[in-house]
């Protein structure tokens, strides 16, 4: 089997939770080569997610590390013999590979949820607000990368719109709400698309007003995805250069904590749908 010069940040999730049942075994890399039947190297190559496992292989490596949790198992046996090629594939030589991921990632989740500060989240814009905030990007892209990206966002909905839609939860600032990426009538309709999915009973839509004292939560955007198990769950977080994916266990808990504070301030569903709607009618 060839090496894969390119691991996707799915095969690098499988890969790391592979080094942490090894870890929590306490056995070196040279050790569960042994145990497995194989040289070091390929142990090295399955833990970097530069060559694939297979089920009866991951089922012998978690049996070596003394791994008593048969639904973690099954989910990493999934992973591993996964094979989809969805829809994101036809970007992959046109759009960098985190657009990609992101997709994937989606289409794995159990769910998915946001909060946003000053966009209008990603799964809930509309074509002309996602090209607006493309086109606010520096340096400037080309006509051709523009619109990839656009449809690219576009076809993201996907989970929000199949027959067993992905439980979707968005917590949005009013910053978000109020900031025009475009002009009036893109802003309008954004914010009528956000009212129109927020009556789906997939999708929560929950607004963090301007008036609160003492506001506790984090500033910065954050994702949470589900995995087939809590501890497959994945937390993304904007930095300086880019989205950091998290799947450390501490990291995660923490998140976690953020997202809930933010979400125990925010306003209940009906009363954020007011808030929209006024906004709306002063635009």
């Amino acid at each position: 089997m060839p090496l894969r010069s390119e691991p996707t940040a799915r095969q690098l999730r499988l890969a790391t939770e592979l080094r942490r049942l090894r870890d929590a075994a306490g056995l070196s890399a040279r050790e569960a080569a042994k145990l497995l039947g194989v040289s070091p190297p390929h142990i090295s190559q399955i833990e970097s997610g530069h060559t694939g496992v297979s089920e009866s292989r991951l089922r012998r490596l978690a049996s070596n590390y003394a791994c008593s949790d048969p639904e973690l198992i099954d989910a990493l046996v999934a992973m591993a013999t996964d094979r989809t090629r969805g829809w994101w594939e036809e970007y992959r030589n046109s759009l960098p590979a985190p657009f990609l991921d992101l997709a994937e990632l989606e289409h794995h989740s159990t769910y998915r949820s946001d909060v946003e500060f000053l966009f209008i989240p990603g799964l809930l814009q509309t074509d002309d607000y996602a090209r607006a905030a493309f086109s606010s990007r520096v340096p400037e892209l080309s006509e051709e990368q523009l619109e990839l990206r656009v449809r690219h966002r576009i076809q993201r909905r996907v989970i929000l719109e199949e027959p067993a839609p992905v439980p979707y939860k968005a917590i949005v600032h009013e910053a978000a709400l109020r900031v025009r990426l475009g002009d009036r009538a893109t802003s309008r309709a954004q914010l009528a698309r956000v009212l129109e999915l927020s009556e789906a009973d997939h999708i929560t839509v929950q607004v963090t007003p301007f008036d609160l004292d003492h506001f506790g939560g984090s500033w910065t955007p954050m994702m949470l995805s589900g995995g087939a198990v809590p501890s497959l769950d994945t937390a993304a977080h904007d930095a300086r250069h880019g989205t950091r994916y998290i799947n450390d266990q501490t990291q995660l808990g923490i998140l976690r904590t953020l997202f809930r504070r933010v979400e125990a301030v925010s306003l209940d569903t009906t009363r954020s749908r007011d808030v929209i709607r006024r906004i709306a009618k002063e635009l």
